[in-house]
């Protein structure tokens, strides 16, 4: 089979774009002819990374953005040639809305395809489903983007031409594929159908050392307002009287580092929490193969939850906010905690129990291997995109009987 995978981005930076790198082997590995198009703009900040789409069109970072991924006419026109070229017979789009713009929708009427949503673009502008105050989005996307301050007057123009475009050509998609049950049934909610879900795969790894003396606590994210990284400095400090030694792990950056530092000082735990900035996967598996417990506080419906799965495959505990997909990769009591989003008591709480007991940290972290390997893996993601590739393939093969050219 003759497979196009298309991405914003090429480079093995975010979650988004790791999932298709992996995704691309492993059907490469299946004997698939597989290629990558993107645009050629680095994914995150600052990070030197190789590009690695076998084609790629304009991108930027730049104040250029906001009118790039509304028109970008170099990825039409790019995406054209390569339709053309390598004849695909199935396109699987994940991520667009950032670069490569709706002009390339109007292209892929001619072939099966499947858009593969990382995030709430495809109902949210800015793609999070969530309100300035931290406070979930029920709105409909409008005019209502600007009057809570989601967007700026600037971007709200483009941002809602992008979005009619997206409306008027989303037909191009024979099926939408979501992260899971409940991004699901947000996006159904709001007109975005037929909708399947497919889990993210985690890579295989050997599972950590037997844990140490030194209860340690890891995050692993984008230190920005949605991941709640403030509500667990909060939670970690009410623990740190009681667990003098405890440390917090804190990798990732953005915009809100500053003030998480910020807190942390005036909470007066600095000493205990490290700040370890953007750290390659490798890097981060390595230095959190120590931590007790992986916490994933997040205060929106986090579509999927890679930070979680990868944790389980290691053989750690996670305490995670009952929001998005959480409740549908933890299993409450056996492979971590749930605990009501925002809530730092609750968090607290639940650190815990599981920093006072190394055992049932152990033990958790043991069950959540177990169910990353049989419900997570790479290999049934994997298996799971081919049997929809191959559903679209006998749909478009039975249009072709019924309506036989003339």
């Amino acid at each position: 089979m003759k497979i196009l995978l298309v991405n914003d981005y090429g480079t093995a930076t975010g979650g988004a774009e790791l999932q298709m790198l992996s995704l691309k082997q492993g059907l490469i590995d299946r004997g698939h002819n597989v290629r990558l198009f993107s645009s050629h703009c680095q994914g995150v900040e600052n990070l030197e990374s190789s590009l690695l789409a076998d084609y790629h069109c304009f991108g930027s970072n730049s104040r250029l953005q906001v009118l790039s991924q509304t028109v970008n006419p170099s990825s039409f026109f790019a995406l054209k040639k390569v339709l053309r070229e390598f004849q695909p017979d199935v396109v699987h789009v994940r991520m667009f809305l950032w670069q490569l713009s709706p002009l390339i929708l109007p292209l892929l009427k001619s072939f099966p395809s499947l858009y593969q949503t990382a995030v709430y673009k495809a109902i949210c502008p800015v793609g999070t489903k969530i309100l300035p105050d931290k406070s979930p989005c029920y709105h409909k996307a409008g005019k209502v983007c600007l009057s809570e301050g989601c967007v700026t007057p600037q971007s709200w123009l483009f941002l809602m031409i992008q979005r009619q475009l997206w409306l008027r050509w989303r037909s191009a998609f024979d099926t939408v594929v979501a992260l899971s049950h409940r991004m699901k049934a947000r996006l159904e909610a709001e007109g975005v159908s037929p909708v399947q879900v497919v889990y993210n795969g985690v890579p295989l790894r050997e599972m950590r050392p037997p844990l140490k003396n030194l209860p340690i606590v890891a995050f692993a994210g984008r230190l920005s307002p949605e991941k709640g990284v403030d509500v667990l400095i909060k939670a970690f400090a009410k623990i740190v009287p009681i667990f003098p030694e405890a440390q917090l792990l804190i990798a990732g950056e953005g915009k809100e580092e500053g003030n998480l530092r910020q807190l942390a000082e005036a909470l007066k735990i600095s000493q205990n929490v490290k700040f370890l900035g953007y750290l390659t996967r490798s890097e981060l598996e390595n230095t959190f193969n120590c931590a007790w417990v992986q916490v994933v506080p997040s205060i929106w419906d986090e579509p999927f939850g890679n930070v979680t799965t990868e944790a389980m495959m290691r053989g750690t505990a996670v305490i995670a906010s009952a929001v998005g997909a959480q409740p549908e990769i933890i299993e409450e009591g056996v492979t971590g905690l749930l605990v009501p989003p925002n809530d730092e008591e609750a968090l607290s709480t639940a650190l815990l129990s599981i920093l006072k007991e190394r055992d049932l940290a152990e033990k958790m972290g043991q069950f959540g291997r177990k169910r990353a390997i049989e419900r997570f893996s790479e290999d049934r993601r994997t298996e799971h995109f081919l049997e929809i590739y191959q559903q679209l393939l006998t749909a478009k093969s039975i249009r072709a009987l019924r309506y036989p050219l003339c």
